[in-house]
């Protein structure tokens, strides 16, 4: 087993805790996240992990999962009310219980794989350390829609360096996504660890860089907060346009919640 899913599944561990002691009322309050609930979370986290199970059987049995997706997509139904429609008539624990289920399934079958595999996803295929990455980012970022709708305090641990890095990673992307110019250079990134350690990409520079804490960093380019709701210190004009969009996970292009709508975070 390779680090990522052990993260992963400490990451699923944390949040399925979290999902446990919600009253059933909970579970149709709006959280800050597009007014999802967490019906609508848990929902999309447990279809989204069907389809990386039918992956990891192989090319043809994703493609065979995601058609009924496709083919709602091409009718211009809504990821959510596709995903609602999937899972209609299940209560919140219902659907929390069979995502446990199969996260668990995802994770063993993912513990078994070779870390240079390739696997097919909705664009190009992934090497497997990148698709376990994908899987802890999106559990991550989702969860935090938990902790802000119940005003909880999270507790950060070093396994996010995975979503920096991928926020890194994904400069180009962001800019690329809207059809923008990519500015340069490319931002030297300080950023201090839970831990205390401290984390760096990019040549240094005075006069392009952002510094602060690597949890915030990680919720602007999740889209979890707005930069505006941090305590990043951004300087140069690339920077400033990065964090403004900044988006590291695949699909069209997204906006960031607007300036405080979202609490800012409770823990570092």
């Amino acid at each position: 087993m390779f680090q990522e899913v052990e993260d992963l599944k400490a990451e699923g561990a944390v949040l399925q805790a979290l999902l446990a002691r919600l009253a059933p009322d909970d579970w149709s309050r709006p959280t800050p996240f597009k007014q999802w609930t967490p019906w609508d979370v848990v929902a999309h986290l447990h279809l989204s992990d069907q389809w990386a199970v039918a992956s990891l059987q192989g090319p043809p049995a994703f493609k065979q999962a995601i058609l009924p997706l496709l083919a709602a997509l091409n009718a211009r139904t809504s990821l959510r009310d596709f995903t609602r429609q999937h899972f209609a008539g299940q209560p919140g624990r219902a659907i929390l219980d069979s995502w446990q289920r199969c996260f668990s399934d995802l994770t063993t079958r993912l513990a078994e794989l070779d870390p240079k595999a390739r696997l097919a996803w909705f664009g190009p295929d992934m090497g497997a350390r990148s698709f376990v990455t994908a899987r802890y980012m999106e559990t991550w970022a989702h969860g935090q829609d938990i902790y802000d709708l119940l005003g909880q305090t999270r507790v950060y641990t070093d396994a996010i360096r995975a979503i920096a890095t991928l926020g890194v990673k994904t400069y180009a992307f962001t800019f690329n996504n809207r059809r923008l110019p990519v500015p340069t250079p490319e931002p030297h990134l300080r950023l201090t660890a839970p831990s205390g350690a401290v984390w760096e990409w990019n040549p240094p520079s005075d006069s392009d860089r952002i510094e602060g804490l690597a949890s915030d960093f990680c919720h602007v380019v999740t889209q979890g907060r707005n930069i505006a709701d941090t305590a990043l210190v951004i300087t140069g004009e690339p920077a400033r346009q990065w964090m403004g969009i900044a988006q590291c996970f695949a699909g069209p292009p997204e906006d960031p919640p607007a300036a405080g709508s979202r609490l800012p975070a409770l823990a570092r």
